[in-house]
């Protein structure tokens, strides 16, 4: 593939994740397997996603291997190549999805760093070729339902209606943006949510999930859930939006709740010089490592 490049027209990294800390490891030993997905094609404020999961790779550099109640690498982490974002929507999706059935079907764990949100959309269609319908924990500022925009049903702002779609069940967190037709959508549906007002007034339930909810979940985050004030380094800023110990709390008691089978991190788009975002971003995804670990 033709690999993304920086404002200077040089290739992006990809090191390995945390491969300072880390020797080179064969992928069967190890349980997560991170796929780098440059995915942009239609972004609609600020550009860049393609360059997330470069700078993540690099931030990853600068993690500690304790993330403070053990050492998450410990079950191993394999970083796949960048995946071949060229082509049409369709066929990008199509080949990340067998991607992801074939790490699935290992029984390993699949680690995706978008790119934009699209990129989630196939990433579960492999998981469901695998193991059917799970539930979908979404973490995002914006609801992302809607059926098409801008003249396609592969707009980022389109991807939970995809994965919807699928058959999968949805449960929305942290959402504080969206249009009418969302709003309808979700009631006439009945898609459970807890909106980032609900959590700044009553905080994070014990219990977050309904009883009748999937085991089997997949975890999609949007970087914009978090405030702007910690994460400004996306398209689609939202004010309002969770504190880095919120977050942690609810994938904490999400991941007691369920057996994880797999998540991504997306909508990262880098600003150049400024790195607390992305270093935001590695270390977020070793604490999710971690919980899965624990």
């Amino acid at each position: 593939m033709i690999a993304p490049i920086d404002i200077l027209g040089r290739t992006l990294p990809y090191p390995p994740f945390l491969a300072s800390e880390l020797d080179e490891i064969n992928p069967d030993q190890a349980l997560f397997h991170v796929i780098p997905v440059p995915y942009e094609k239609t972004v609609t404020y600020g550009e860049g996603t393609q360059k997330g999961p470069s700078a993540i790779l690099t931030a990853s550099q600068q993690l500690e291997l304790y993330d403070g109640f053990g050492i998450p690498a410990e079950k191993g982490i394999y970083t796949e190549a960048p995946h071949n974002c060229i082509g049409s929507p369709d066929a990008v999706l199509d080949s990340l999805s067998k991607k992801v059935e074939t790490v699935v079907a290992q029984k390993k764990i699949p680690v995706l760093l978008g790119g934009e949100h699209t990129v989630t959309a196939g990433t579960l269609m492999g998981v469901g070729c695998v193991l059917g319908p799970v539930g979908v924990i979404q973490f995002d500022a914006h609801a992302d339902l809607r059926d098409r925009y801008e003249g396609s049903e592969h707009n980022h702002a389109c991807t939970m209606r995809r994965v919807f779609d699928q058959g999968h069940t949805l449960y929305q967190m942290g959402v504080r943006s969206l249009s009418p037709g969302e709003v309808q959508f979700r009631r006439d549906q009945g898609i459970v949510h807890l909106d980032a007002m609900d959590i700044n007034r009553r905080g994070i339930p014990e219990i977050i999930l309904p009883e009748d909810f999937p085991l089997n979940i997949y975890i999609t985050i949007d970087v914009d859930c978090l405030d702007p004030s910690i994460m400004p380094s996306t398209g689609t800023p939202e004010p309002g939006g969770l504190t880095w110990y919120q977050m942690i709390e609810a994938l904490s008691k999400i991941c007691r709740e369920r057996q994880v089978v797999g998540f991504d991190v997306v909508e990262l788009a880098p600003i150049n010089g400024f790195h607390a975002p992305d270093y935001t971003a590695a270390r977020l995804i070793y604490q999710i490592m971690g919980l899965i670990r624990r």
